[in-house]
């Protein structure tokens, strides 16, 4: 398989075949997207709106990047700074919905602190979910919290339903110095053994860049946006192309577009304003993250 690109707009080959319905997937009839293209449909509703009107294991993947209760300003219909047992109360709903909603063998990513992870993830357990890993995504440029240790990483846990139906390997280029080009590691003398394609992912990710340049994000959303190379590896790893991926938590759509990139279809929500996803679809101005990773789809 070939390693994957940075195009913005979908390839013609990994679209899907057929357009999405997302009626198949609701219980309710009377809600309607916002905004549908030809492998999505989004949502402008809370998300235990859409989630519960979800019907019981049918999404192969649900992706979560939830407000973290920090106290930041998302819009009018979003508070972010609940007392802590209100916050958890919430994501214990929230979490349960999107269990229900996966199918068999379905694959629950959860981005968060590392506060919030420790309880998220105890209760994934309690609801019968297997735990995979707990992915260590790498922060650039984090403040320093007095008393405490550097922050240095933000938790992405993944954990299926049963034994994962899908895992894909995925390979990432060996690592070399930005100033020399030379390899940092030797690896033991064995490097002419290794796998041409790169060395196995593990779960410390330290390659993602932060989304700061307007060429990848956009100028109507302050908040946070996520890199599009960490929604790659999510996908990759967890899916065919032609399954479909939920994201309860549209912020600025980098779910949906990388989905759509992919070649599998994406149902969402956004309580909040949805003008930045439907920039994102439109544009040609948003980029998406250069990735060289290289991906061997393998059965679990």
């Amino acid at each position: 398989m070939p390693k994957t690109t940075s195009q913005q707009q979908p390839d013609p080959m990994s679209v899907p075949s057929q357009k999405f319905d997302p009626a198949g997937l609701l219980t309710k009839p009377e809600l309607l997207p916002v905004f549908v293209t030809p492998g999505g449909a989004l949502f402008n509703e809370d998300c235990l709106t859409l989630l519960r009107a979800t019907k019981s294991e049918s999404i192969d993947t649900v992706f979560a990047d939830p407000p973290f209760n920090i106290g930041k300003k998302y819009g009018s219909r979003v508070n972010d700074n609940l007392l802590e047992s209100e916050y958890v109360e919430w994501g214990h709903e929230w979490i349960r919905e999107c269990v229900r909603t996966l199918k068999p063998g379905g694959a629950f990513f959860l981005y968060n602190l590392p506060k919030w992870n420790v309880l998220f993830g105890t209760y994934l357990v309690e609801l019968g979910m297997d735990f995979r890993h707990w992915i260590a995504i790498s922060i650039k440029f984090g403040l320093p919290i007095p008393g405490r240790l550097y922050p240095a990483h933000y938790s992405l846990l993944y954990y299926t339903k049963g034994k994962p139906k899908m895992f894909g390997k995925v390979r990432t280029p060996i690592e070399t110095c930005r100033h020399c080009s030379g390899e940092i590691k030797d690896y033991g003398g064995h490097r002419g053994a290794m796998n041409p394609n790169g060395v196995n992912l593990t779960d410390v990710w330290t390659d993602i860049p932060p989304v700061r340049h307007w060429k990848f994000k956009s100028k109507k959303r302050s908040a946070n946006q996520l890199s599009t190379k960490l929604l790659e590896r999510v996908i990759n790893i967890s899916t065919h192309p032609g399954d479909v991926v939920l994201d309860p938590f549209g912020g600025s759509g980098t779910t949906f577009a990388v989905a759509e990139q992919l070649g599998r279809y994406w149902i969402g929500s956004e309580i909040e304003n949805c003008d930045v996803i439907f920039e994102r679809f439109r544009s040609e101005d948003l980029h998406h993250h250069v990735s060289s990773d290289y991906v061997e789809s393998l059965a679990a």
